[in-house]
């Protein structure tokens, strides 16, 4: 039977030089496989394409794949924390962003500001932590615009965690807290990434979060006055920053009122060391062996 006349490609193609001999040559050699190296020419009713995508010169293919998506998506640290007490709502964080052992940036805004009375954290991954909470940003307006009143805490934390549910499973990194005051008074969520939602009064998500857990174990009341909570919330981020590596730069502190949120301080990390140990830190190594 004669072969059926191929269609002509629309004007719109990709004007790439030698992509469709390479493609061609891709997709001849993988048939190649499939059949047992049976000779294509005669099937396809034409001589093969020798050209061909070029595969990393490695021996183990499989191997280089996994180590390669390892790099691109490296492991992430951070120190965020959050807690209630009796005049609102505490937001701390630090600034630093790393690419595994890399530190590439000491300069991370770590708040995201959602609306004037609603703020998120990063963990994660920055640029998924960033893009999602601005785009829970855009359904909160929304929801305003529509219902014609402002969104409780609640309901945009579950917006967010509905959101991440439905992309589970797809490699986005993030492990935020919404944190803000609506009518029924302040509130403090955790969303990550699987689509879990936990209400709480204090948390502390990132790879230095257990240090600053220590503190805020330590020196949490419920009653404390504004200036109290806020040197807390500095202190947990600086030890965290202090012990982890992958933490520092600088300590941005938030405190969320009924009146909406204020950034309180932003405080460089050198600066807190030498408050807090003007003579240096007992446990730090001075002499060289």
């Amino acid at each position: 039977s004669r072969r059926p006349k191929p269609k002509r490609m629309a004007s719109t193609r990709l004007n790439v030089p030698g992509l469709d001999g390479r493609c061609a040559g891709a997709s001849r050699a993988a048939a190649t496989l499939a059949l047992g190296g049976a000779d294509l020419a005669s099937l396809a009713g034409g001589s093969p394409v020798a050209s061909e995508f070029p595969l990393p010169a490695v021996q183990d293919l499989d191997r280089f794949e996994n180590k390669v998506q390892e790099l691109v998506k490296p492991e992430h640290g951070t120190t965020t924390l959050g807690f209630i007490f009796r005049d609102g709502v505490i937001i701390a964080v630090d600034s630093r962003a790393s690419q595994g052992s890399y530190v590439s940036s000491q300069t991370v805004k770590k708040v995201i500001e959602i609306n004037p009375y609603l703020v998120g954290t990063m963990a994660g991954g920055a640029a998924d932590c960033a893009f999602w909470q601005r785009n829970l940003g855009m359904q909160c307006r929304m929801f305003e615009l529509k219902n014609k009143k402002r969104i409780t805490v609640c309901a945009a934390s579950k917006m967010l965690a509905n959101t991440m549910y439905s992309y589970k499973g797809m490699g986005l990194s993030m492990g935020s807290m919404i944190g803000g005051w609506d009518p029924s008074g302040p509130a403090i969520y955790y969303v990550d990434s699987d689509g879990q939602r936990t209400k709480g009064t204090i948390f502390s998500v990132g790879s230095g979060s257990l240090y600053a857990y220590g503190v805020l174990d330590q020196g949490y009341k419920w009653d404390m006055d504004v200036d109290t909570a806020v040197e807390l919330g500095q202190r947990a981020i600086y030890h965290a920053q202090f012990r982890d590596a992958v933490s520092g730069g600088t300590c941005s502190v938030y405190h969320i009122t009924k009146d909406g949120w204020t950034k309180i301080r932003g405080n460089n990390h050198y600066d807190m060391h030498y408050q807090y140990y003007p003579g240096g830190h007992p446990t730090a190594a001075n002499d060289v062996i």
